[in-house]
């Protein structure tokens, strides 16, 4: 492990002053279940580590009916899936809260690292994205949102410049006949990485689809937001013609690549199988039988 120097701020103030301060060797220790890793292998340089985790608005759980969820950024995966709230009304969260490591790792990590670490499998990306959830992020020039699906812009990488941290993520409130579902393969029952992921939100009127998000990972050097799926669910009651419209436009929309976990044709196929789940049980989330 390299020396570092260790500071704990009293504000979301002081945290951007010292990231500023901190430069490209100052990091965010929230959960630090992938930061300690990356830094003890010497995959990263740190100079800094600057503790989050004390910060009132970074380990919040908060809803509104009127306003939806907010999830500071480093709020424990444990914490978000005993959450009565996120529990009734965002079960999707639960969905990849409760399969991000095991149960020692999920008492640290949070849904927050999971997005800034932004690797194209990060499973709690894609329910992020399909949510609809937006990034609120502090730095030096104040606070700025982003949507979740433009947040990760290559492996490893996000949209995060110098002195900036994320804060909080921001669900909308649950709309009345809406449901959301994650699903994922992995080669094992825990601890994996996932081959392919998958998360739909779906919201009805009447037997119609009102709106679709579709999301995917571990595709694609980033998660995908899949506006073609979404678009061939939406506008029309939901049939096995549209389901399999937007399992092909998920399809479609990969790019994946061949390594040790998968192929290029499984993750493919995959991108397909699971969109196809996770729009079902979105639909009996809703209330609707497909």
């Amino acid at each position: 492990m390299q020396a570092v120097r260790y500071a704990r701020p009293s504000s979301v103030e002081e945290a951007v002053d010292l990231l500023e301060q901190g430069g490209d060797r100052a990091r965010v220790l929230a959960g630090g279940t992938d930061l300690i890793v990356l830094a003890r292998e010497r995959r990263i340089d740190v100079d800094l580590f600057v503790d989050v985790k004390a910060l009132e608005p970074l380990t919040a759980i908060r809803y509104d009916p009127a306003d939806g969820l907010a999830i500071g950024a480093a709020a424990p995966c444990y914490r978000i899936a005993a959450d009565p709230a996120v529990q009734e009304h965002y079960p999707c969260l639960i969905d990849c809260a409760t399969l991000i490591g095991g149960v020692a790792i999920q008492g640290r990590a949070s849904l927050g690292g999971n997005l800034c670490n932004a690797s194209p499998a990060g499973d709690g990306i894609p329910a992020l994205i399909a949510l609809g959830t937006t990034v609120e992020i502090a730095g030096p020039k104040g606070r700025r949102t982003v949507a979740a699906e433009a947040f990760c812009t290559g492996p490893g990488r996000n949209v995060l410049t110098s002195g900036e941290f994320v804060v909080a993520l921001r669900a909308p409130p649950p709309s009345d006949r809406a449901g959301a579902a994650f699903r994922r393969f992995i080669p094992r029952g825990e601890m994996d990485i996932a081959v392919t992921n998958a998360a739909v939100h779906l919201r009805f009127d009447g037997d119609r689809v009102a709106s679709a998000r579709v999301a995917v990972g571990a595709v694609a050097p980033m998660p995908l937001l899949v506006e073609e799926a979404g678009a061939a669910l939406a506008g029309t009651p939901l049939s096995e013609a549209t389901i399999a419209a937007a399992a092909a436009a998920a399809r479609a929309a990969a790019r994946p690549i061949d390594d040790m976990r998968g192929t290029v044709k499984q993750r493919r196929h995959l991108a397909g199988v699971l969109v196809t789940r996770c729009i079902r049980i979105a639909a009996e989330r809703a209330g609707v039988q497909p």
